[in-house]
């Protein structure tokens, strides 16, 4: 249980390190070599290079905030798959009425022990719902806002989250 605790601290310091703009948690976070994937255009295999991506993106929003819930870890030894739930809301007033962008989708990670706890090796995060203004996060006015929506129970199907394969 104590490296099942571990690992949902991390996941909650994500929220929280997204939330301050402490972007050197993610060094506590993220393997340096982590493999990364937020969808079609958004994937990273450098933690330094998703920071400094993620930071400039931020940038934008007057706030932001993160929830993570509906933890799921299975450990196995050095390493442990973990899914989980999150929903966030973005805050910018320059897009207009609303000043908001909400959503909601999930996190399936592969973690590694590593001498200075457990990190996140792998990640693939999914948007599954999302409502409000699509300009909170679009720097340039006259940008199209694409976003591929994505239900659970067809990633299920499609057999492409590792946290279900391993419980299975």
């Amino acid at each position: 249980m104590a490296d099942r605790e571990d690992i949902i601290e991390v996941l909650n310091l994500y929220g929280f390190a997204m939330d301050t703009r402490r972007w050197d948690l993610f060094d506590r976070i993220f393997t340096a070599d982590c493999d990364v994937d937020y969808g079609p255009t958004s994937s990273w295999q450098d933690r330094e290079q998703f920071k400094t991506d993620f930071g400039t993106f931020h940038e934008l929003f007057d706030a932001t905030q993160h929830v993570m819930t509906n933890h799921l870890v299975q450990v196995d030894g050095d390493t442990a798959a973990a899914h989980t739930y999150g929903s966030w809301r973005l805050i910018r007033h320059a897009a207009g009425d609303p000043p908001v962008w909400d959503g909601s989708g999930y996190y399936d990670d592969q973690f590694v022990r590593t001498p200075e706890g457990w990190r996140v090796a792998k990640r693939t995060c999914r948007v599954v719902f999302w409502t409000g203004n699509p300009k909170v996060q679009t720097p340039i006015e006259d940008m199209v806002f694409q976003l591929d929506l994505v239900a659970l129970h067809t990633e299920a199907r499609e057999e492409r989250l590792e946290f279900l394969k391993v419980i299975t």
